[in-house]
């Protein structure tokens, strides 16, 4: 499980084809601190470590995730956001995170706030996915707080530190990102769909 808090980044240095799974090799500074079997999200996606050395390490994306999340359009010089499993005696800073990615959304825009900025994003409603006000959203992997929730779409308000210390910094309008909905909210919502069948 985890809280959505990133703990660093990660870029991709290099991506090899494997039948259907794409292996990826990473590159950041907590690679010293992995080991091999270990689950770590990458932009919300729950992988786990295959190989580890020196600054490096790899984890593999099979179809069903390749096909849900944006790992499928991850290159060289990709950045990526990274936690690693929340401790059992360690704070719940953010809500809880599964690292089990829902769908994808596209940034619509962009809007600097002047100190802070917002970002909107659009789904697709028909998977049964849905934000309220004020509620949890994990973006990329990171936890947030929904603003002005729509049937479809939404927005963020980022602050400097998320934006500096995470890869919104390189969002842009058009890009696809990996949406984990509020698991909470996701249950309620099947007990509903189910009592009016």
């Amino acid at each position: 499980m985890f809280t959505g808090i990133i703990e660093a980044m990660a870029e991709v240095t290099e991506s090899r084809q494997e039948g259907s799974n794409i292996t990826f090799v990473m590159r950041s500074h907590l690679a010293s601190e992995l080991k091999i079997d270990q689950s770590l999200s990458h932009n919300g996606v729950c992988l786990t470590v295959t190989q580890v050395w020196d600054e490096h390490y790899t984890v593999t994306a099979i179809q069903e995730t390749l096909d849900k999340t944006n790992l499928g359009q991850w290159k060289p010089g990709t950045k990526v956001n990274l936690e690693r499993c929340m401790p059992m005696n360690g704070r719940f800073d953010g809500h809880i995170v599964q690292g089990h990615v829902d769908q994808t959304a596209t940034c619509t825009n962009v809007q600097s706030m002047d100190g802070s900025w917002l970002f909107d994003f659009q789904y697709d409603a028909q998977t049964g996915n849905i934000t309220v006000e004020k509620g949890s959203i994990c973006v990329n992997g990171v936890s947030l707080t929904v603003v002005n929730s729509q049937d479809d779409s939404f927005q963020v308000a980022i602050i400097p530190y998320t934006y500096e210390h995470t890869n919104f910094h390189n969002l842009k309008k058009g890009d696809l990102v990996n949406l984990e909905f509020d698991v909470i909210g996701k249950y309620l919502t099947k007990i509903i769909q189910r009592s009016y069948r």
